[in-house]
This record gives structure tokens, sequence and C-alpha cells, in this order.
């Protein structure tokens, strides 16, 4: 955030801090959060990179498209083993899945 935008909302009694902080995450927690986070994005990258709809996606993992889109949200509704079967399902390997997990920022 712009330290002067910063300045400005404190000012004015708002208090500023990380999605962690807001909700008293622990390390690990936050680690979790960010993990389910890039890998729901790998997803919908990977299934729109093979032109899949969420329906035929669906199709490949045996679930539902509001499944699928649960998934792409990376909703707390959905395993991490889901999140990873959905990218096993569409041809990703274990080095992409690493390449993933290793990244350290959200694409938006």
């Amino acid at each position: 955030m712009n330290p002067e935008k910063k300045r400005r909302l404190e000012k004015k009694g708002w208090r500023v801090g990380s999605a962690e902080e807001l909700l008293e995450l622990t390390p690990d927690q936050a680690a979790i959060v960010e993990l389910r986070l890039r890998l729901a994005d790998a997803v919908k990258l990977l299934r729109k990179e093979k032109q899949l709809t969420q329906a035929q996606l669906a199709a490949l993992l045996g679930s539902s498209q509001s499944r699928v889109a649960r998934v792409e949200a990376a909703s707390d509704s959905v395993s991490l083993d889901l999140l990873i079967r959905s990218l096993l399902a569409m041809g990703a390997t274990t080095r992409d899945l690493a390449e993933v997990i290793g990244h350290s920022a959200r694409a938006s």
C-alpha cells in the first residue's frame, strides 16, 4: 500500500494491516491459505490453456461444474487433494506442481 494512503487511513482511525493480521492466522495457517490460492489459480490457468470448460474438467474429475468453480475459487470446502488431482487430470506433471508450490506470490 502507498505509504501516504496508509498514513491518511490511519489518521482517520482505520487500522491498516495484512489479511493474516486481521484473521489472526498463524504463519502455518497463512502458508496453507497461500498454497490453496496458488493451486486454485494454477487450475484455472491450466484449464483455460487446455481450452476446457469447467464442465469438461468436472467430467475428467468425475465431479460437477459447481465443484470445479469452488476449486478455482480456492473454497475452503475443497481439499488440497482435489486441487492437486485437478491439475494432474489436465496433464500437469510433478515438476509443474513443484513450480506452482514454489511461487512466492499469487498471480491475479
